[in-house]
């Protein structure tokens, strides 16, 4: 499973720090959780900062994956694109139009995500599974980090991975993520976590991704 530390929780004044931490110690996806205050109660940041870890991510040859928690997310496509994202995941309940939104994602030249939140039901993203290379499904209420995991979404990663099949598309969890949760997400079929306060925390960076590590490696032993 890969880990994508959500830069939300991140300390601001030492960003490039903190990432540049993460990376030494083996991430290569850079989750960056933009919202608008409209889609979700809270405001985080736009393109610019996107742009501004863009030559960062090229020195570790690390993914800036960008989940856009904003409506109408087709008017900011084109910038974040320009800005350097290399995913972009749209919300299918933001957008009466999630396959133009996809199209135009892969028209920039990006890979493309949608991602669902934890009451909507999976139908919202069937019709599209063929055209995405990634779906996030929410385990938290989006909007804020260091919120408590909800186990019930569970079942809903393990009937995607089950609808996801063989095809290469990376199924997400982005919510409440650490050493408790992480091995359970992975059982039910999630190839990506994101984390945020269990990296960006108290304790150091590279201890805290060991123990997330050690936490899935745990849960793999035989017996």
């Amino acid at each position: 499973m890969r880990l994508a530390p959500s830069i939300l929780t991140a300390d601001f004044t030492r960003l490039g720090e903190q990432i540049a931490a993460a990376c030494d110690a083996g991430i290569d996806w850079i989750h960056l959780d933009v919202m608008d205050g409209r889609f979700v109660p809270n405001i985080s940041f736009g393109p610019l900062v996107v742009r501004s870890l863009r030559p960062l991510a090229d020195r570790y040859g690390a993914i800036l994956d960008t989940h856009l928690m904003i409506v109408e997310p087709e008017r900011y496509l084109a910038d974040f694109a320009a800005a350097g994202a290399d995913l972009i995941t749209i919300h299918a309940e933001a957008t009466p139009h999630v396959h133009r939104a996809i199209q135009m994602i892969h028209d920039l030249g990006k890979k493309a995500g949608v991602a669902i939140n934890p009451a909507t039901p999976l139908s919202m993203v069937e019709e599209v599974i063929d055209q995405v290379e990634l779906i996030l499904v929410m385990t938290v209420n989006p909007g804020f980090g260091g919120q408590a995991f909800i186990p019930t979404v569970l079942p809903k990663v393990q009937r995607l991975a089950t609808l996801v099949g063989e095809r290469p598309v990376e199924i997400m969890v982005d919510g409440g993520i650490n050493a408790a949760t992480i091995a359970s997400c992975a059982a039910a079929g999630a190839t990506v976590a994101v984390v945020g306060s269990a990296v960006f925390g108290s304790q150091p960076i590279p201890t805290a991704i060991a123990t997330l590590r050690a936490a899935l490696a745990e849960a793999h032993q035989p017996g």
